[in-house]
This record gives structure tokens, C-alpha cells and sequence, in this order.
């Protein structure tokens, strides 16, 4: 490779509070343009902003949840720049003295361990919402909705650590479920509760030295975020292979293009003018409060994934499968606890429990079979009253009815058949009908047995015991 990608991301999370960040207006999608507005979010003469406590103390879990620094003094900037979709003319957030400092977030990924640095992390508010579509016949109108004015966001911004869209993806993929898992934010990417700028450039494999970036803006999907990039990538080496040179600016991804276009050029820091902002006092933050926050912390996806797999000896696939949802992971410890082996545990529950709540549409919280239940279904497949087949069945029942495993075992009289007089007959009327089989069997094609086996089996619904089949049957076809 003649060139090497360095990636950095600005990660854009609307947090998850019930009002705005300077005002009381509510924080809601779908509603009618203009309609969750106040003299505040608007930006009206005389309109003084009030800061959402509850919006700090979700930013500071971020903070927390990334390994950051958190400040116990940060200062409130003004932003300034002008675009219609802003209505006073700056955005409110925090320049050179931000919420957080440092942090990092990690991963396991392809038989490797990727770091990436965080760089800060800082409240700032939203701005309005531009519309160019929905204007009847006239072309060439643009409406403003400003319900999104004034809507609280935190800013992650990793250190440029990634080397290719892929790792990239993954980080923008983590760095969500990290955040949905502490409760700062929904994570809705398709109503905007998550967005991602990358900024790229390249530079010579063993370079110490940056090249010139090229920011990609507004991504909304961990898949747009990796094919931005991978053309982003490929545009810039061209030029770079062509002895040209990449322009520093914004891009957008087109996606029906599948390419990146551009926006305008890229402003310098100085070009916005921060200075701090002279209607909000600075933030100060005791420690016996981020030490509460920090006592609220749930664990985190990746921390659970490790603990999994080395805890009970998981595969790393398993182990991902089950500890991506806090749900799923909570019952299948329970179950262990209630006596289920770990790894068929895990196996049931991303199997045939997944299964059916996938039909549901449903999540972990709803499983109506308690795992102590589930535990106690597995020990009869592991004492040999049932098979697999059968237990499966056994569940759905479960699942309905509520009944345990014991009860709808007897009731139904679902338990293994080891009965040699009973299974003697079924055997033979299984030869007896397919002759053929027979005649290859006795042949040497020894894989005809299995065959036999599946019969006996699909004629006792899975109950005949298989080691009592596979032996009835031996002694039936070497019969001469």
C-alpha cells in the first residue's frame, strides 16, 4: 500500500433529556415545524439561557463511561457563524474549555486490540433544520424548522488513531452502544440522535507527519461512515498518485452516487471567533457529583463481553452474541445460576430463544420462561428423559403456557423411549420399508445407517433413545 489512511471521528449524540439544553421547550420528533420553540431556543433580544441540569449530568456519564477526565470547571462558548437554520447567529458550546479530557475506547477486533484515543468531550446545543422539499409547485423555497434549535447534544471527538473505514465503523458502532447502554442517548440514527463527521487524510506508510484532512459530514449509519470512506480513501490517493493535491474541505456522501461530494471549503478553528459566552456562568462540577454519576455507570458492552468469555468460557462469537444485549446476558446468568451449563445455555438462548422472540418482534425483557426454567428443561436433556429435538418443543409449550418442563414432559408423555419391545418393531417396519436402503447399506455404504437412524427417529417424533436405535438397528440389518 502506497498510502496510509488516518481517520479521526466527531461524534454528534443528542442527549436523551425530556427538554432543551437553555430553555424548558420539549425535546420531540415528528412534530409540526415551529412548534416547540420559545423566545430562548430562538434566539429573541432580552432572552437569557438556563442550563438543563439533567443534560450535564448525562454528558458527565459519557464522560465517565469513555475513561475521560471530567473537568471540574468548563466555560460556555459562542460559535459564530451565520446559515439560516441558526437563528442567533452562533451556536452555544464549549471551545478551549471543555467538559472532558482524554479517555479512550477499545475493542477487540480480528484477532487484534484496537485504542482509540478520545480527544474531548463537550455539551454544545443544536441548530434548526433546513428544508428544501414540500413546497408545492414554487422550486427553489427553503423552510426552517427550528424545533431542533436549542435540543442538547454531546461532542466526542476521538484523536485521529484509525487507519482504515472499517476500524472507523466499529469505533462509531461501539462508540453508540456504549452510550445507549449508560442511557445518554436512544441512539435513533434515523431521527438524528447520532451522527458522525470523519475527518481523513493520508499520508506515506511510516510517516510520522499529517497530510492534509478532508472532513466528510453529517454520516448517519456505521455502513455510510465506512463506504464514505472507503471512496474518500480512494479519491484522495488518486489525486495524491496523480501528483495533486487534496483540498482541505467538507464533503458530503451522496449515497445514490456512492461518492463523496463536496460541501465548501473548510473553515479554519479562528474563522468562528469563540469567545466565551458572557450569558452563562462557568460550569462547576463537585466531585461528590460525578462520583454519584460515576456510581450510576452500568457495564459496559465490551467489559461484558470479556467477563463473559472468560468467566464461563464462552467462544468470543458467543460471548459477543449474548453480551451485546444487558438483557440477554442477565438471563443467561441466571440460568447458570439456576444449574444450566454455560455453553449450552448460551446456545439455547441465541438460538431457539432469539428464535422465538425474533417472531415477536420482541426483546430479552419479554421472555416469558423464567431461566431457572430453562435451566431445569436442559437438565432433563442432559439425564437423557429427552432429546434436543424434543426439548425444543417442550420450550415452545413452556413459552406458552407457562407450564415446566416436568409437567409438560409427563402430561404430554414426551419423555425418551428406551423400551427395547417397543422400539423393536418400529425398527423393523423401518427396514422393512425401504429395501433399498437396505441393499446399500449391505453393500458397504455404511452411510445408509444414519438414514435408518433418521427414520426410527422421524417415526417416534424424537423420542426413540439412540443408542438403543443404534443398536436394534445393527442388529436388524447384519442379519443375513
Amino acid at each position: 500500500m502506497r498510502w496510509q489512511a488516518v481517520i479521526g471521528l466527531e461524534v454528534h449524540a443528542q442527549l436523551a433529556t425530556a427538554s432543551k439544553l437553555f430553555c424548558g421547550c420539549a425535546v420531540t420528533a415528528g412534530e409540526s415545524p415551529n412548534t416547540r420553540v420559545c423566545p430562548v431556543c430562538l434566539g429573541l433580544p432580552g432572552a437569557l439561557p438556563v442550563l438543563n441540569g439533567g443534560a450535564v449530568d448525562l454528558a458527565v456519564l459519557a464522560a465517565l463511561a469513555l475513561g475521560c477526565d471530567v473537568q471540574p470547571v468548563s466555560v460556555f462558548a459562542r460559535k459564530n457563524y451565520f446559515y439560516p437554520d441558526l437563528p442567533k447567529g452562533y451556536q452555544i458550546t464549549q471551545h478551549d474549555r471543555p467538559l472532558a479530557l482524554g479517555g479512550a475506547l477499545e475493542w477487540s477486533g480480528a484477532g487484534t486490540r484496537v485504542r482509540v484515543g478520545i480527544e474531548r468531550l463537550h455539551l454544545e446545543e443544536d441548530a434548526g433544520k433546513s428544508l428544501h422539499a414540500g413546497f408545492g409547485d414554487e422550486a427553489g423555497r427553503t423552510g426552517l424548522d427550528f424545533n431542533r434549535s436549542g435540543v442538547p447534544l454531546v461532542e466526542i471527538v476521538t484523536r485521529p488513531d484509525l487507519r482504515s473505514p472499517a476500524d472507523a465503523a466499529a469505533c462509531f458502532e461501539r462508540l453508540r452502544e456504549a452510550l445507549v447502554e449508560v442511557g445518554v442517548t436512544t441512539g435513533n440514527m434515523e431521527e438524528g440522535h447520532l451522527r458522525c463527521d470523519a475527518n481523513v487524510s493520508l499520508r506515506p506508510p511510516g510517516d510520522a507527519s499529517f497530510g492534509i484532512p478532508v472532513e466528510v459530514k453529517n454520516l448517519n449509519s456505521f455502513r455510510y461512515l465506512r463506504h464514505a470512506l472507503e471512496h474518500e480513501v480512494a479519491r484522495q490517493a488518486a489525486v495524491l498518485g496523480g501528483h495533486g493535491r487534496v483540498e482541505r474541505e467538507t464533503r458530503l456522501w451522496d449515497v445514490e452516487a456512492g461518492e463523496t461530494v463536496p460541501m465548501r471549503s473548510k473553515e479554519e478553528a479562528h474563522d468562528y471567533r469563540f469567545f466565551p459566552e458572557p450569558d452563562l456562568p462557568p460550569l462547576v462540577l463537585a466531585a461528590e457529583r460525578v462520583a454519584a454519576l460515576r456510581a450510576r455507570l452500568a457495564e459496559l458492552p465490551e467489559a461484558r463481553r470479556q467477563r463473559l468469555a472468560a468467566s464461563f468460557g464462552l467462544p468470543e462469537a458467543l460471548a459477543r452474541q449474548i453480551g451485546n444485549d444487558r438483557a440477554a446476558s442477565a438471563y443467561f446468568e441466571a440460568a447458570v445460576r439456576g444449574g444450566a451449563p454455560p455453553r449450552e445455555a448460551a446456545h439455547w438462548i441465541t438460538g431457539e430463544v432469539a428464535r422465538l422472540l425474533n417472531e415477536r418482534s420482541e426483546g430479552f425483557a419479554s421472555v416469558p420462561v423464567q431461566p431457572e426454567a430453562l435451566a431445569r428443561l436442559l437438565a432433563e436433556v442432559e439425564a437423557a428423559t429427552i432429546s434436543g429435538s424434543v426439548a425444543k418443543e417442550v420450550f415452545a409449550r413452556m413459552w406458552e403456557t407457562g407450564d415446566s418442563a416436568a409437567a409438560i414432559i409427563a402430561r404430554e408423555r414426551l419423555g425418551r423411549i428406551d423400551d427395547e419391545s417397543r422400539l423393536e418393531g418400529i425398527v423393523r417396519e423401518v427396514v422393512r420399508a425401504n429395501p433399498k436402503a437396505v441393499s446399500q447399506y449391505r453393500a458397504g455404504k455404511r452411510l445408509a445407517f444414519g438414514f435408518f437412524v433418521g427414520q426410527v427417529m422421524k417415526a417416534t417424533g424424537g423420542q426413540a433413545d439412540p443408542a438403543v436405535v443404534t443398536r436394534l438397528l445393527a442388529r436388524e440389518l447384519d442379519r443375513s
